[in-house]
Order: C-alpha cells, then sequence, then structure tokens
C-alpha cells in the first residue's frame, strides 16, 4: 500500500498535513491546498474528515495533533531495492542520479535478467566515459537554454561542424539509441549522440527556430486477441493515434510518425504478424509487401551446410 501508485499518495498527503500541524501552522486553507498538492481531487472528501475525525485519531477538530514529532515517510527494504534496480540500467545513470542511502543494497533485478527479443544488439554504448560526457553536457545545455557546438560523423562518412540549438533527446527503444533534435543553418537535425564526436557549449546562442518534422500516417485494422490491442497501444504509445472500434473484436488504429522512422515502423508493424492488417497508405502496403518478399528470399537462401 505504502508504495502504490494511488495509495502512496495519500500517506504523502498525510504525512504533509500532519508535519505543519506538529508546526502549529496548519488552517484549513493549507489542509485543502496540501490535499490538491500531493493526493487527488476527490481526496477532499475523505483525507481531512478521516484526519480530523475520530477515525484516524491524528488530528483534533481545532487542527492541532497529538503527535509530538513531525512523521517521515522511511522506505521499505522491497521500495529501496526496486529504486537499486532501476538505477543499475545504465540509461538511468547517464543522468547521475543521487545514490545516497542505497549504497549496501541489493538490487531486486539486475539488467542481465531482462531478455529483449525485438531490440537492436549494437545499441549505444552508455558505459563509454566519453559517450556519457558528452550526454551531460548536452542535457545541461537543455536544462540552461544554451547553444552547443557539435562535430560528428554522418552515415556517408562525413563530419560536419555546426552550431546547433538543441530541443530534446529522444529515445529509440528499437535501435536501443539516443538522439539529439536541434536546429541550425535553417534546418531541423537528428543526431545520434553515438556519432557525436565533439561537444561543448557554444560562445553565444543563436536560438535557431525549430522546423516541424515531416510525418506520415499509417491506417491499419487491428483483430484483437492474445491481447493484441493493449500492446499494440502499449507499444506505440510515444506517436499520434486515433483508434476506431470496428465491432466486438475489431479495431481501425491511425498512427502519425516520423518519416525518418518508416523503416523502423515497417519492421514493428510487421512484428504483430497477423494480427495487424494495413490499409492505407498504399506506398506504406508496398513497403510491407517489399519487406516480406526480402525476407522471403532470405529464409530460402540456402546455407553453407547445406546440401
Amino acid at each position: 500500500m505504502l508504495f502504490h501508485e494511488i495509495y502512496g499518495s495519500y500517506y504523502l498527503a498525510a504525512a504533509a498535513i500532519l508535519r505543519e500541524a506538529v508546526r502549529g501552522k496548519l488552517t484549513g486553507r493549507e489542509l485543502q491546498s496540501l490535499v490538491r498538492e500531493h493526493a487527488f481531487g476527490e481526496s477532499l472528501m475523505t483525507v481531512p474528515d478521516g484526519l480530523k475525525g475520530g477515525k484516524w485519531r491524528l488530528m483534533h477538530k481545532d487542527l492541532s495533533t497529538p503527535l509530538e514529532n513531525e512523521p517521515s515517510m522511511p522506505l521499505t527494504t522491497t521500495e529501496k531495492r526496486w529504486m537499486k534496480a532501476l538505477l543499475t540500467d545504465p540509461r538511468i545513470r547517464l543522468f547521475d542520479p543521487d545514490m545516497t542511502g542505497l549504497e549496501d543494497v541489493e538490487p531486486l533485478f539486475t539488467p542481465d535478467m531482462t531478455v529483449y527479443y525485438d531490440r537492436y544488439s549494437d545499441g549505444d554504448d552508455y558505459a563509454d566515459p566519453g559517450y556519457a560526457a558528452r550526454f551531460r553536457t548536452i542535457l545541461q545545455a537543455l536544462r540552461e537554454n544554451r547553444d552547443l557546438y557539435v562535430l560528428f560523423e554522418t552515415g556517408k562518412n562525413t563530419r560536419p561542424e555546426l552550431v546547433v540549438t538543441p530541443y530534446y533527446l529522444e529515445y529509440s527503444e528499437k535501435d536501443d539509441r539516443f538522439r539529439l533534435v536541434a536546429a541550425g543553418r535553417k534546418r531541423r537535425w537528428t543526431i545520434n549522440l553515438s556519432r557525436i564526436i565533439e561537444c561543448a557549449f557554444a560562445y553565444e546562442n543563436r536560438n535557431s527556430r525549430l522546423i516541424a518534422a515531416e510525418t506520415d500516417t499509417v491506417v491499419f485494422e487491428l483483430e484483437d486477441r492474445r491481447n493484441a490491442l493493449e500492446r499494440v497501444l502499449l507499444h506505440f504509445s510515444h506517436l499520434e493515434k486515433e483508434t476506431m472500434r470496428l465491432d466486438e473484436s475489431r479495431y481501425r488504429v491511425t498512427l502519425k510518425y516520423d518519416r525518418r522512422d518508416e523503416p523502423e515502423m515497417v519492421i514493428r508493424i510487421l512484428s504483430f504478424g497477423s494480427a495487424i492488417r494495413v490499409t492505407e497508405p498504399e506506398r506504406f502496403i508496398g513497403l510491407i509487401r517489399e519487406r516480406i518478399e526480402k525476407q522471403k528470399r532470405l529464409a530460402a537462401f540456402p546455407t553453407d551446410n547445406a546440401e
């Protein structure tokens, strides 16, 4: 209950209210404000009455409290182990999180216990000190609204040097890579962090405007078997979408995606097999067919051990 995403809020709200009551500074208006801040709107009907009434016996009707010390919310062992498990993720460690108090805690699980069956194995090297340093420079620039000088290598083996205005970092789960989305030289840049060779704060800010990404739309029908609808909505949760129910088990899903990610979109949609049937546009249907034909040719290609 203490670690529950909903019920935990009630404990936090009660603790904040009782801290103010112990200090002798609690008013009726502040009580309601603390409930709104830490809990939910409907909590105004339960938390104040529970604290002031005889139900919880933690406060008197005049908003004083029999408590002598301010309440604290100590973490349980399970909570600490869960937090330690999250902080062992090499991607989270890029943000340099504070691990104070968890030094001697065993994680609930470790990254090697997770098996990824739909992700490329050549993702970013998060353990590389240089990569981590460049990541944190970009992160600081985003937080402080500062422009960046970057030198990176393109897929065509060129090495552009430019000053850009960073807008955000995005993460590709399929590629297991971080990318910087920035503006500079009157265009939009999307740069894989693994390709950045040098990165530093620029001498002056140009505040280049970010041009909107070119987007496309794909429409498919989905048969909700084996929780296909739930899996699809979760898988594409980061994309703008519209879902329409056709009958008891069939749905029409419309997705908007960045045109640069089209090859990845084809692969991701195909991963759901016969549960999904793309209906439009014709160009995307053609890409699906090309991918299937390519896979058929690869499957039929004789191996070195074939007789």
